[in-house]
């Protein structure tokens, strides 16, 4: 195993359904010696309990540690993060009836939400009279009813409103991510970052 080098990446989050955490759950592994990366990734580096907390910040230093004490002559180097946070899932927790509830939940406080500030703020500017005014004045005369305007605007809202989502039904629209799935990577980044900086404050971390 002398010279040998081993590559690790190490992901931001990683979650697990086993109790049992191994190398190759919270990173990649590479060497050009298969048996030491086998080996390496079977590396057992936590272990989760029934009624104890479901998350655990991880040192890559204590993982390259336990790499190079089991292999020996293996050098390690991490070309992922510095630490990971490992979440035990259930996968009870994503399917049934219950699931079915939030997420029926969650799509009528969207659609509800949204619709209530959509005419919130049309009440606010008071679209109806800027509509009325913009026929008089091009037309020469007050409209009787509604008029094309509001047609055309109701249209192009709807419109406007399916390509920011890029999504027409269970379909997308083009390959790029949506302005909703950026927003939830980058929280979903700050908010592991927030865990694993607070756990290492607190000592929680387990390190070398």
């Amino acid at each position: 195993m002398a010279g040998l080098v081993l590559y690790l990446k190490a992901e931001q989050n990683a979650e697990v359904m086993d109790e049992h955490v191994c190398v190759k759950d919270i990173a990649s592994v590479y060497c050009s010696d298969k048996s030491v990366s086998a080996k390496a990734k079977s590396l057992k580096v936590h272990q989760f309990h029934e009624k104890g907390k479901k998350r655990q910040v991880i040192s890559i230093l204590k993982v390259i540690e336990l790499i190079e004490s089991e292999c020996p002559g293996v050098t390690v180097e991490s070309l992922g993060e510095n630490a990971t946070l490992i979440e035990r899932v259930s996968v009870d927790n994503h399917k049934g009836f219950v699931q079915w509830i939030k997420m029926i939940f969650v799509a009528a406080i969207s659609f509800f939400g949204t619709g209530f500030t959509i005419m919130a703020f049309h009440n606010d500017i008071s679209i109806n009279k800027i509509f009325s005014r913009i026929y008089e004045l091009v037309m020469g005369y007050p409209a009787d009813g509604y008029s094309i305007l509001e047609f055309s605007y109701s249209i192009g809202l709807a419109v406007g409103i399916i390509l920011f989502f890029n999504h027409v039904g269970g379909r997308r629209i083009t390959k790029d991510p949506t302005p909703i799935e950026v927003e939830m990577r980058i929280y979903e980044t700050d908010v592991n970052k927030a865990l694993i900086e607070t756990a290492d404050r607190e000592g929680k971390t387990k390190d070398v």
